[in-house]
């Protein structure tokens, strides 16, 4: 590895880092918007979408220079393809999290409604995944990252109970369906959010030991 192509790596894995930081903070005032209703929070996070997506592209731009310029092989070849996908889903989580901290305002704007379900549980397996698959990005930890894929079970079920609660009281409470929907689109946000966290982790396992674990393989 040449000096100047490992000076790339190191201002690539930089890069990512920062993204993957500001990502989880957008994502953590998101949540907090919901939990506190908490409408400039949710405004910030609304205009933190920018940088973000400013950072998204010098990120994949730093991996097409290096893979065009150097040609990496093996592990290299690996960490930049594995940095390129990781980079693509976390600005998705970012996307998602803008929707949450949307649908925050939202709901203050109409009658408030209490979900009819544990939002806080959800809140809390979604940001830990995300905060698990970043450490494990850090930390080059495939266990971790394991740990992760197994948790995406636990969001699923809590979407689909959600999911459930919700429908129930729309038929109880046919006047209040706006609100519902609102409060269940959180719901929906975050499981998807769920999946990009597993999609992350993912990622890192292929990027540490080749091994490509999408769809159990």
């Amino acid at each position: 590895m040449t000096k100047h192509f490992q000076n790339e790596i190191e201002r690539l894995k930089k890069k990512i880092l920062l993204l993957a930081s500001l990502v989880e903070e957008a994502l953590q005032n998101a949540v907090k918007a919901v939990a506190n209703n908490d409408m400039e929070l949710a405004v910030d996070v609304i205009k933190s979408d920018e940088a973000i997506d400013t950072l998204e592209i010098e990120v994949e731009e730093e991996c097409l220079k290096i893979l065009a310029l150097h040609q990496p092989v093996a592990a290299d070849l690996r960490y930049v393809v594995a940095v390129l996908k990781i980079n693509n889903d976390l600005e998705r989580i970012a996307d998602l999290a803008v929707n949450i901290a949307k649908r925050a305002k939202d709901r203050l704007s109409k009658t408030k409604v209490e979900p009819p379900f544990d939002l806080s549980a959800l809140l809390g397996a979604a940001v830990g995944m995300v905060r698990s698959s970043v450490d494990a990005l850090v930390r080059q930890d495939t266990e971790l990252a394991q740990q992760v894929r197994c948790d995406d079970d636990r969001v699923d079920e809590l979407h689909e109970e959600a999911f459930h609660a919700v429908e129930r009281e729309i038929m109880n409470d046919p006047a209040s369906v706006s609100s519902l929907i609102n409060i269940l689109s959180v719901s929906r946000n975050l499981e998807r959010i769920a999946d990009h966290a597993t999609n992350i982790a993912e990622d890192v396992i292929y990027m540490i030991d080749g091994e490509i674990v999408r769809h159990g393989g």
